[in-house]
């Protein structure tokens, strides 16, 4: 019965965010067909942060009616939208319509709309649902929602997407199968994660309110849930029934930081958000794409991969060090400067056509993603231990950032067009 539930809270997790992120990794291929083109990752950044009025509404629900708002129910609703909305996209991704005399594809942006709606929402209520059961499935779900960033990045390097090989000058070779086999695999998973949940739920309520809060679960709690304030379980610790009485469980002492190491970490969070979930994803086209198809998707998937490995590295490597985490931030802003630097030049990036750029410009992605998502896991981890309030102020400048970095690249590049795009097989730059 333990194994079953534990594969069961796995293939839960798994439906988290595998929406969004199997849209991210299958963009080296999109953006050869959608008329937004290089555009569009900007667009996506805006429209996953506008989705974030899902967790907004769940949180205000519980704030204003408490115990009226019924998870099982707003899990069923998500889970059934994303399946849809996959099955949607596998055969509207690509349909435009004329807005204001240029063509768009409002059917990709509308659906990837609900599909963020879906994975932003489900930071706010799959995780308390998981606190029905024991600890250690609580451990195997994180696993699952780590799954849902691995897998898809797994899928897109199997697919090999748009691989960069010019045929007659701008053909591009196709990839092993096809977007639309790639959205309904998004769908079997979104079916496997809802199958997983009506299991759950009908499960025999013989446990116990989970109340251990292990270091590992804090981690991944963290890790999958800065980008949502009200993601975050209470930190305070849980009270719990035992003999008929109400106890609290004793806390660890609180780690004594200064007003300028708190305010130090305040601003990581801040940067290190508007930086992964604003800034640079809307740019990784004109980064990464004058290199070719093939550096666009292997900077696209490993990078989705690289973020649940650094939050597997870093449940089990931890380093609390405030100056260690700021020389770490450092590092991946360098990273990222280059990845800026690059999308600045386009489509005449540094060493445009050799295989060391290519090399560099993914090793530049990887470690920009990788770094910054430790510094995030380990930043929340510390203000956890510290209170429950210093955490939903760390959740406030995470959204915070991710919205600055989303709103102010859009204009940049939509408004003011300061990128330039270019044709990988076209573009003639000079030496």
């Amino acid at each position: 019965m333990a194994v079953l539930v534990h594969m069961l809270a796995c293939a839960f997790g798994l439906g988290s965010w595998v929406a969004v992120n199997g849209l991210w990794v299958e963009l080296p291929l999109i953006v050869n067909t959608l008329p937004e083109g290089w555009e569009l990752p900007s667009y996506l950044t805006v429209i996953i942060q506008l989705a974030n009025l899902g967790p907004l509404l769940v949180t205000l629900m519980h704030k204003l009616y408490p115990g009226r708002l019924k998870e099982h129910v707003v899990i069923y609703c998500i889970l059934s939208i994303g399946v849809l909305s996959c099955l949607l996209l596998a055969f509207f991704w690509d349909r435009t319509t004329i807005v204001a005399g240029a063509s768009r594809s409002t059917a990709f942006l509308i659906i990837t709309f609900f599909l963020s709606l879906v994975d932003c929402t489900s930071s706010v209520t799959f995780l308390p649902f998981m606190m029905q059961l024991p600890a250690k499935y609580i451990t195997t779900y994180f696993i699952g929602e780590g799954l849902s960033g691995f897998i898809p990045g797994i899928v897109a390097l199997a697919q090999s997407v748009g691989i960069a090989k010019c045929v007659n000058s701008s053909q591009y070779l196709p990839p092993n199968f096809s977007t639309e086999v790639f959205f309904v695999l998004l769908a079997v998973m979104m079916c496997i994660s809802l199958a997983a949940f009506v299991a759950l739920n009908r499960l025999p309520r013989t446990f116990e309110l989970s109340t251990e809060n292990l270091v590992p679960d804090t981690v991944a709690s963290v890790c999958s849930g800065l980008e949502n304030p009200g993601a975050e379980i209470d930190g305070e610790g849980v009270k719990c029934q035992r003999d008929g009485a109400v106890q609290s469980k004793p806390l660890l002492a609180r780690p004594q930081l200064s007003v300028s190491q708190l305010t130090l970490i305040y601003c990581m969070v801040l940067w290190v958000n508007c930086a992964t979930n604003g800034l640079l994803p809307s740019v990784q086209t004109y980064s990464c794409k004058s290199y070719g198809n093939l550096a666009y998707h292997l900077s696209a998937a490993l990078a989705s991969v690289a973020n649940p490995v650094a939050c597997t590295i870093a449940m089990f490597f931890q380093n609390r060090s405030v100056v260690f985490l700021g020389l770490l931030t450092a590092l991946g802003t360098g990273f990222g400067s280059y990845n800026m630097a690059m999308a600045a030049m386009s489509p005449c990036p540094l060493l445009q056509g050799s295989v060391a750029g290519e090399m560099i410009i993914v090793l530049s992605w990887l470690f920009f993603t990788g770094t910054l998502s430790y510094v995030k896991v380990m930043v929340g981890v510390i203000l956890r231990d510290r209170s429950h309030s210093a955490l939903v102020w760390c959740g406030a400048a995470a959204q915070m950032g991710s919205l600055v970095g989303s709103v102010t690249m859009f204009p940049l590049i939509n408004v003011y067009q300061l990128f330039k795009s270019g044709d990988f097989c076209n573009t003639h730059c000079p030496l």
